[in-house]
């Protein structure tokens, strides 16, 4: 279920029940002007747990996984652009932010499961010094167009 506060000054704010909550005063996302704003995204789960990061229960060692990540990121953004009657082919702009770019083969390998270059969005990756988890890879945001 997602919650829908229009009549902002700044368009419709959505605000996602089932998605990982934000972690300051600002939406999933925002419709405006025939466009669709979505924060960026990472694979936080509701439970504040992530997809692409695996422990081992006897040396406690984390490994973490950028194909899982992104695959979890751009599901995440495909459930959010849902809310809206949208969906991944409406994108037309992606800003991807990698910790690593030795994660940048890993990243586009995944990300090519979803998007062709005919039809998929214009995108922008850069590399970032750190995202708000240690456990974090990648985080994207996304401009996509409304269907009505």
């Amino acid at each position: 279920m997602s919650n829908i506060i229009p009549n902002s000054k700044n368009g419709e704010a959505f605000i996602l029940d089932e998605r990982a909550k934000a972690l300051a005063n600002y939406p999933h996302m925002r419709k405006a002007g025939g466009f669709l704003f979505v924060s960026g995204i990472s694979s936080r789960r509701p439970d504040n747990t992530y997809e692409g990061v695996h422990t081992d229960p006897v040396t406690g060692a984390v490994t973490l996984n950028i194909e899982e990540q992104t695959k979890a990121v751009i599901e995440n953004i495909q459930t959010i652009l849902k809310s809206a009657g949208a969906d991944l082919d409406n994108i037309i702009d992606l800003t991807v932010f990698l910790v690593d770019m030795k994660d940048y083969k890993g990243f586009n390998s995944m990300y090519n499961n979803y998007f062709k270059a005919e039809t998929g969005p214009t995108r922008t990756t850069v590399a970032v010094h750190q995202l708000p988890n240690p456990n974090l890879l990648i985080e994207i945001k996304a401009t996509a167009l409304c269907n009505n």
